[in-house]
C-alpha cells in the first residue's frame, strides 16, 4: 500500500483508537473513525504477545496487507481504521485471514458493499 493509505503517526492511531468505534471477532480487532478525506487509511499493529518471532508478526502483516489491497475497491473512503491482530490470528493462512477480516470489517461498517467475495 502507498504511504498515503497508512496511518503510521503515533498522535494518529491514538487518535483512531480513543475516539474511534471498536469491533472484533476471534482474530481482528477493528477501530474505525469517519473523516472527511479522499480515501480509506489504515493502521495494522501485530503485537508481541500476539507472535513471537519478527517473522510470524511481519507474516500476519502482510496477509492483512494484500487482503485490504484486494479489498480496496469495497472500503469506505471515509474511514480511517486500526486492524489489531489477536492470537489466533497467528494460526490463520491467507485465505482465511481474508475471510476474517471481511467478517469484522462488515461488522464494522467499513465494507461499502456486502457483495464482497471471501476468497
Amino acid at each position: 500500500m502507498r504511504k498515503s493509505y497508512r496511518i503510521k503517526k503515533e498522535d494518529e492511531f491514538q487518535d483512531v483508537f480513543e475516539n474511534g468505534e471498536s469491533v472484533a471477532n476471534r482474530n481482528f480487532v477493528i477501530y474505525h473513525l469517519q473523516r472527511d478525506q479522499k480515501h480509506f487509511r489504515v493502521g495494522i499493529s501485530v503485537g508481541k504477545k500476539v507472535a513471537h518471532t519478527a517473522v510470524m508478526r511481519n507474516q500476519i502483516k502482510r496477509y492483512i496487507r494484500q487482503s485490504l489491497l484486494e479489498l480496496k475497491p469495497d472500503l469506505d473512503p471515509q474511514a480511517d481504521f486500526l486492524v489489531i491482530a489477536r492470537r489466533h490470528a497467528t494460526q490463520l493462512g491467507m485465505a482465511e485471514t481474508k475471510r476474517n477480516l471481511v467478517h469484522v470489517l462488515k461488522l464494522a461498517g467499513v465494507l461499502a458493499s456486502q457483495d464482497v467475495t471471501t476468497i
